[in-house]
């Protein structure tokens, strides 16, 4: 499970909108923002709507440091989300498979 992992971007609008087409097949929204203070970033918060999991803040990012793996219920949820990611404007290495180093074969693909 994942807490909580802050994704430094450098076009926070382009990025939400891409994120809240990306993420919607996982029911997974934007639904709160944080409003920084010094030495603290603005913050957009995406979660189930319970609790926010997922923030996108402005600034210079290091794509080579980023890795990010989304819980999925079933193939059909890893293949939604995959064709919105893509649609959205995402590129991908590789297609969704199944990450056997790190989860045992039979249970949900984890999305990377």
């Amino acid at each position: 499970m994942i807490d909580h992992i802050i994704l430094t971007v450098s076009d926070l609008k382009r990025s939400v909108a891409f994120y809240a087409k990306a993420l919607k097949p996982l029911s997974i929204t934007n639904f709160v923002d944080y409003e920084g203070h010094p030495g603290h970033p603005d913050l957009k918060g995406f979660g189930d709507g319970k609790k926010a999991f997922f923030w996108l803040k402005k600034g210079k990012p290091d794509p080579q440091a980023v890795h990010v793996g989304f819980v999925a219920k079933d193939h059909a949820e890893v293949d939604a989300f995959y064709k919105a990611a893509v649609k959205a404007g995402g590129k991908s290495k590789e297609l969704p498979q199944t990450r056997p180093e790190y989860y045992p074969v039979g249970r949900p693909r984890s999305l990377h």
